[in-house]
């Protein structure tokens, strides 16, 4: 089924949307969860949540990638409960990713000051759409999947060092391309 098909059972109150959603990108949506959880009961959840939530939200919404709509709202859901759940611990693979990356980009006080949301990631897929398709894929599963430098490694059949390198080029791309942007970092 197409997924225009999967929203107008949304805005027709089928239940079947959500049946059809599940066929179609329910994998994708647990893959996406469990990258960040590493739990598969917790990436379950995460998953029924995002069901409901796309329940809430279509309609009025109609996502023109559907997707992508589906991705942003999984991960949402599964960084809040990674988020509850080590609350007492802070760090972990959550933490250790977006240290990495905050030396490449703005403090939430800057954005607010140079350069809004939708711009900030206007620029982000830009730089991502340059880079060659290992380096989008290092950075990706890293930085939105959250996946281990190991984990990485392992998935892609390359070596931990080339991993690291990777990223650690990748990151001074992003910065250097955000301050010739006009992004202070």
């Amino acid at each position: 089924m197409k997924d225009s098909e999967i929203i107008e059972l949304y805005f027709a109150r089928s239940e079947d949307a959500i049946t059809e959603t599940d066929k179609k990108h329910g994998s994708f949506c647990r893959s996406v969860t469990f990258g960040i959880l590493g739990s598969r009961e917790d990436s379950e959840e995460c998953v029924n949540d995002t069901y409901m939530r796309l329940w809430e939200l279509i309609p009025p919404q109609r996502p023109e990638k559907f997707r992508a709509f589906i991705a942003r709202i999984a991960r949402n859901l599964a960084l809040n409960m990674l988020e509850r759940l080590s609350a007492k611990k802070r760090g972990g693979r959550y933490g250790a990713a977006y240290d990495e990356l905050s030396e490449s980009l703005p403090s939430p006080d800057t954005v607010e000051k140079c350069v809004d949301d939708k711009e900030l990631s206007a620029l982000l897929d830009k730089f991502l759409r340059s880079l060659d398709c290992e380096k989008q894929l290092i950075f990706l599963k890293r930085y939105w999947y959250l996946r281990t430098v190991s984990e990485i490694a392992a998935e892609m059949h390359l070596g931990e060092s080339k991993v690291k390198m990777s990223l650690h080029r990748t990151r001074e791309k992003l910065r250097e391309y955000l301050e010739k942007e006009g992004v202070q970092i």
